[in-house]
């Protein structure tokens, strides 16, 4: 067994090619308290990765694996075969960079329509994967693609606020990790963002983006 991460709210290990997420137990909460939010967050999380990985490239829980059913206090996974992209972006020619941020603004637009808020959009939190590799574990694939990980600060929600809060700590990222090309990397995804409520959204984006100024 390897761990891949290991934070406050959960331990990332990996496994025969299986990723297991397993939330853990804070002992300054009540046990019974403490087991019903891991539970929550994690059936939460769950449920957020099948709906996406009906509309975009994320990795798909085994079902049958996480504590007997959909949800318990761990998520199994297959291993997504590829780089983390907050540690490769920037190694590439500005072309292709501007190309991954165009997938990433096609990506995002469809959780958006979907009503899936990711919460957490930096690009360590995204997976390349290249062609001469496997997205998934023994799937072959025909291009890069990129891959989303880790939705356990997603929500549901309709509310144009959150869908441009999600752009505005994309934009933060870019702007901290990538900070050479970041407008312009930050502008492909912008550009291939074709949500259903584009223009609202980003009207939206620019009045977070102001109140984040006035914090300063």
């Amino acid at each position: 067994m390897k761990i891949l991460a290991q934070g406050a709210e959960a331990i990332i290990t990996l496994s025969n090619n299986i990723v297991t997420k397993d939330r853990i137990s804070k002992s300054y909460r009540l046990p019974i308290l403490d087991d019903k939010i891991r539970s929550r967050r994690t059936r939460s999380e769950t449920k957020l990765l099948i709906k996406a990985s009906k509309i975009i490239n994320c990795p798909v829980p085994f079902s049958d694996k996480a504590d007997g059913r959909v949800g318990g206090k761990t998520i199994h996974m297959p291993f997504i075969d590829g780089k983390k992209l907050s540690q490769h972006l920037n190694e590439f020619p500005l072309t292709k960079q501007k190309q991954i941020c165009e997938q990433i603004g096609q990506s995002i637009a469809k959780l958006h329509d979907n009503d899936i808020i990711h919460g957490d959009l930096t690009t360590s939190n995204m997976i390349l994967v290249s062609p001469s590799q496997g997205a998934v574990v023994g799937v072959a694939g025909d291009r890069t693609k990129v891959y989303f990980i880790d939705f356990g600060l997603g929500f549901q929600s309709s509310k144009y606020e959150d869908k441009a809060v999600d752009l505005h700590l994309l934009r933060q990222a870019l702007e901290a990790k990538h900070f050479k090309h970041w407008e312009s990397l930050f502008n492909s995804v912008i550009k291939a963002y074709k949500s259903k409520d584009t223009k609202i959204i980003l009207e939206r984006l620019k009045a977070v983006e102001k109140r984040g100024r006035y914090k300063h």
